[in-house]
């Protein structure tokens, strides 16, 4: 699936049909399916194409292992619990396809992608028992995510600190954490780690003050950290007071 979403990734940025087979993207030539194995063959290949010897990006063998991890940790998470583990399987891959597209072009996918995503998080709230109390939060906090990404950031720093596709993918989040604890630890581990980050690249002057920095990445990462141990990092942080 990690090598489905590189191949998904690069074809919706060049607008292009996600059928037909893989190919290479500096030399145009179709890649043989013993070429085209996970991990595997970027290894055997010597991380370069075999027909025109050029460099394969390291992105793509980095995102099929981070794919691979997470899928085996949303097993272990969510067990045998087949709607939650589907539920958590395409949240993942959709959150791995926003974090290379907001890395390389500083763009996020609006498509049905999210929308689709979103109504699948929705279905997998009936793994837990109704409640329309929980709906009716649930959408108390998307349209407050909203507003917050297009009120607070997009209107007031006039769409340069944020892009109308953090706007929807805030709306995603609001659909997959409905759970305010979850949600916060999401947003703010986004927050803090993208803080660190832009602190550390001014220390070693690779960004100036003011510098853009990719939203999405950060809050893709926020959102898997509050997949995995939202509840554990809302209730340790309680604690302490």
């Amino acid at each position: 699936i990690g090598s489905f979403v590189n191949c998904l990734a690069w074809r919706l940025y060049k607008e292009e049909t996600i059928l037909g087979r893989s190919y290479c993207p500096k030399c145009l030539k179709k890649i043989k399916w013993y070429d085209n194995i996970p991990l595997l063959s970027f290894i055997l290949l010597k991380g370069k194409c075999r027909a025109c010897s050029q460099k394969i990006s390291w992105q793509y063998p980095l995102v099929e292992l981070a794919g691979g991890i997470l899928f085996c940790l949303a097993f272990l998470y969510f067990g045998w619990s087949l709607l939650l583990l589907f539920k958590s399987f395409v949240v993942i891959a959709i959150l791995i396809l926003v974090f290379i597209f907001d890395w390389r072009w500083y763009l996020i996918p609006t498509s049905s992608l999210l929308w689709g995503g979103g109504i699948i998080a929705i279905l997998g709230a009936f793994a837990y028992p109704f409640s329309l109390t929980y709906y009716l939060f649930a959408l108390i906090v998307i349209i407050s995510l909203a507003i917050f990404f297009f009120g607070a950031q997009y209107l007031v720093t006039k769409g340069r600190g944020i892009g109308e596709g953090d706007i929807w993918l805030g709306a995603f989040l609001g659909i997959v954490f409905p759970n305010i604890r979850e949600l916060s630890v999401a947003i703010l581990s986004a927050y803090l780690i993208g803080a660190v980050v832009g602190l550390g690249l001014m220390a070693f002057k690779h960004k100036k003050w003011g510098s853009r920095l990719p939203l999405g990445v950060f809050l893709t990462i926020g959102a898997l950290i509050s997949l995995f141990w939202g509840q554990q990092l809302a209730a340790w942080y309680l604690s302490l007071f």
